[in-house]
């Protein structure tokens, strides 16, 4: 009989904990010190417990709340596209000594499971600058996001149908651990200092640019919008300079809506964007920047473009592929200390090039490759590595510029237009620093001592 009752006790506890739930977000995507932080939560419970921690080379707790009241609240049909309007469950003002960076909000309650949600510190604009901002791909996240039903993408929302329109306040989901995450540790680590931004920061506080030398993106920064891409080109322009050891960037163009609390991208089905037939023309249409309607091709922000890219072991291509860059140009001052020669690999025992590439159109003279210019791709651009890649046929003949059996690469190169511009082409670039790779460590220091020192 004991036995059977703890089972039942056992099995009671399990059904309450499936049942109870608590959830929420932040009222703001990112947020400078002494604004006022507002919790957006959901709880079965009476009350629940919040932690905040910065997420960086360590884990810093900077902040425990409990026994903050708790209530239930209901779901709109339409949560992911407009939002939950929940109430404010907390108000913080954010102190003065809290750093730049991304803090990591822990949701617990009383017989529930613990849920997440997080928030971007921006610099104090009374702080010293730090030489080097590093924007989060904070869209990127809300575009995979499918709570409340929908995303931007069909094989995670409901009943398989893909979204047009993404709201950041909602319980959200992040990609931060996947690539944003060893990058920080291991620069923060070396001591290199960085402020840190949100995607739609540079829209909608371009002033974070300001006595920058440096801007970087990392993993998948996919979704950008036109004043976010505006913003950053006046600051190359300017001589400022960037780097992306991102890939699949820039990709998809975004509207930010309702104050930059959410996104619209019709993405594959643009003759239903209504700027498609609005008699303002197409320059911005939500659909792939180097759509032929838009004009405006990745390659002439970042050096290349998705269209010649595509997928290096993952989604089905490439799968036997070594996961590594093959060097072209070894004399390269990007190259510098780490002994390659011609045809060398880089970094394939952590597969750098991996999941999502760009590329550009490439032909081979003397065993060397040069890009064709015909995609964007800036005139002075140099590639110094590429490895294999290919977009898979179900992602890219819809688009009816598509030519069927592209073979395209991932690229590493540069150029320069007042700023300097690199890339390294590939959403997996990271993982060599999360691994070690002494020679994907040598590169990335190369790179941003060279771009991130005083002229």
């Amino acid at each position: 009989m004991k036995i059977y009752l703890l089972l039942a006790f056992v099995l009671a506890i399990t059904l309450l904990r499936a049942w109870s739930k608590v959830e929420g977000y932040t009222g703001q995507v990112s947020y400078s010190p002494g604004e006022k932080l507002t919790l957006h939560v959901s709880t079965t419970s009476s009350t629940f417990s919040a932690e905040i921690s910065r997420l960086g080379a360590k884990s810093e707790s900077v902040l425990k709340k409990a026994t903050i009241p708790g209530a239930s609240h209901p779901t709109p049909e339409n949560a992911s596209s407009h939002g939950c309007a929940w109430p404010v469950a907390l108000t913080i003002s954010i102190p003065a000594d809290w750093k730049s960076g991304y803090y990591h909000v822990t949701l617990s309650a009383p017989e529930s499971k613990d849920s997440s949600c997080y928030f971007v510190l921006r610099e104090s604009p009374a702080a010293d600058p730090a030489p080097i901002l590093l924007e989060f791909s904070t869209n990127t996240y809300n575009a995979y996001n499918n709570w409340g039903g929908f995303s931007l993408y069909a094989y995670n929302g409901r009943n398989k149908v893909q979204g047009h329109r993404v709201s950041f306040q909602r319980p959200p989901r992040s990609q931060f651990g996947n690539w944003e995450q060893p990058f920080i540790a291991w620069a923060e680590k070396n001591g290199i200092r960085l402020a840190y931004a949100a995607n739609n920061d540079l829209e909608f506080h371009p002033d974070i640019l300001k006595n920058r030398r440096l801007v970087i993106s990392v993993g998948h920064d996919e979704y950008w919008s036109a004043p976010m891409r505006d913003n950053l080109e006046s600051f190359i322009g300017d001589g400022g300079n960037v780097v992306f050891f991102s890939g699949n960037t820039c990709c998809w163009q975004v509207r930010s809506e309702d104050d930059g609390n959410a996104l619209t991208c019709w993405k594959q089905p643009y003759k239903s964007d209504p700027v498609f037939e609005d008699g303002k023309g197409h320059a911005l249409l939500s659909s792939l920047w180097s759509h032929h309607l838009i004009g405006r091709p990745e390659n002439t922000l970042t050096g290349v473009g998705f269209l010649w890219g595509g997928y290096h072991k993952s989604h089905g291509q490439h799968m036997d592929g070594s996961g590594a860059f093959t060097t072209h140009r070894p004399d390269h001052w990007i190259f510098e200390g780490t002994d390659l020669k011609h045809g060398d690999s880089i970094g394939g025992k952590h597969t750098v090039v991996g999941y999502e590439c760009d590329g550009c159109e490439i032909e081979w003279r003397d065993k060397l490759p040069f890009p064709t210019h015909r995609d964007g791709t800036p005139k002075n651009f140099k590639i110094l590595a590429t490895a294999p890649a290919r977009w898979h046929p179900d992602d890219s003949e819809w688009y009816e510029k598509w030519e069927k059996g592209r073979e395209g690469n991932a690229v590493l190169g540069i150029y320069e237009r007042n700023g300097t511009v690199v890339t390294t082409g590939t959403t997996d670039w990271a993982h060599g620093l999360r691994g070690g790779d002494l020679v994907v460590e040598r590169i990335t220091r190369n790179i941003i001592n060279k771009l991130s020192r005083p002229k």
